[in-house]
């Protein structure tokens, strides 16, 4: 990306929250789909959190698939939070919402929450107070949908803002009308996805589709040949469809079926994309069922695959599976992504059919 520190000093900064372990994945996304971001501020991409500086509009924003939230940062160099309804300070915050306001539709946002240490304390009420009245906006908790976060700048010599920019996070999708406990985080699932390498050729199997996400998230561009989600469960099948129809696939080449994973009604060198969200053993499964369902998944996944087929798969067992593949000499394994994940340290392997 290229580094221009002049428009920077007077460009709007932005910060993206990810999943921990996924910041790259983000700002790569950032630099493909987003023309005018200037620059991805130096000392990030951080585990967590990619800061950069934007131009365009904020609806564009809103498009990006792998991050969490997206917020505006202002920083102040004030030595108390309490200098936020200092006239020019409040103008800037009152600004800033305002522009957040009129990127959505009338009523996109009803409340306004502060997420700040000490957010109980007096000074912050009257923080939140102030500017939910400026913005015509209902005081609420840290769940507001415009959301505020105040904490102290990096080199703790300041105060920073940041504003949600969407009433939601961007990783609550529209989709997700059913859900199912365990169910992938939509983000993670779409940068699974690409690190597929998606293209128009893909005949794309979902092993273990449960209610959709890894399937849902490669819709669209590069369309696929086609989308196949295999799964034993009925209720997540069931799960399956209503999220399907919601995220509006009826026009895509895409199929859901009842079948075990592990003896597939598919022909040999069928696909040349797998992916899945294997039973991590909490929620789902327990670890001797996945000492017994791993070896055996990856057999059918090679017998229905082809030779160069990229398998993407999602895990928290990682001894077992580091174990399963140090013995195969089918799957070679090109990439692995340790992330963060509901308190778990699950990783990603990208394997490529030999």
């Amino acid at each position: 990306m290229k580094r221009r520190q002049a428009d920077t000093v007077h460009s709007p900064i932005y910060e993206a929250e990810v999943v921990a372990g996924l910041a790259a994945i983000s700002a790569s996304e950032l630099e493909q789909r987003v023309a005018g971001v200037m620059e991805i501020v130096p000392g990030y991409p951080r585990d967590d959190s990619v800061r950069f500086s934007y131009t365009g509009e904020i609806g564009t924003l809103m498009k990006l698939r792998t991050v969490q939230a997206i917020y505006r940062v202002l920083a102040f160099p004030i030595p108390r939070p309490k200098a936020l309804l200092g006239d020019q300070n409040f103008k800037l915050l009152a600004a800033a919402i305002g522009a957040i306001l009129t990127a959505h539709p009338p009523g996109a946002f009803r409340t306004l929450g502060i997420a700040a240490a000490g957010a109980q304390s007096g000074v912050m009420q009257r923080i939140k107070q102030a500017l939910a009245e400026r913005a015509g906006l209902i005081p609420a908790d840290d769940r507001g949908d415009l959301l505020i976060r105040i904490r102290p700048d990096a080199e703790h010599t300041g105060w920073e803002c940041l504003l949600r920019i969407s009433p939601r996070p961007l990783a609550t999708r529209p989709w997700r009308v059913r859900d199912l406990e365990g169910a992938l985080n939509a983000t993670v699932a779409r940068a699974m996805n690409l690190m597929t390498d998606p293209n128009a050729d893909d005949v794309y199997v979902n092993l273990g589709c449960g209610s959709g996400s890894l399937m849902i998230e490669r819709l669209g561009r590069p369309r696929a040949r086609l989308i196949l989600g295999v799964d034993h469960d009925e209720i997540a099948l069931s799960a399956c469809a209503v999220n399907l129809r919601a995220a509006g696939s009826s026009m895509q080449p895409i199929a859901v079926v009842r079948s075990d994973i592990t003896q597939l009604a598919l022909p040999a060198n069928y696909a040349n994309v797998l992916t899945a969200d294997l039973p991590f053993g909490q929620c789902v499964g327990s670890h001797p069922e996945n000492e017994r369902l791993y070896p055996l998944l990856l057999d059918e996944a090679t017998r229905i695959s082809v030779a160069g087929a990229r398998f993407v798969l999602i895990t928290h067992e990682i001894r077992l599976m580091e174990r399963l593949l140090a013995g195969r000499r089918d799957w070679r394994q090109n990439a692995e992504q340790r992330i963060t994940l509901r308190g778990l340290h699950p990783r990603i392997y990208r394997l490529i059919r030999t």
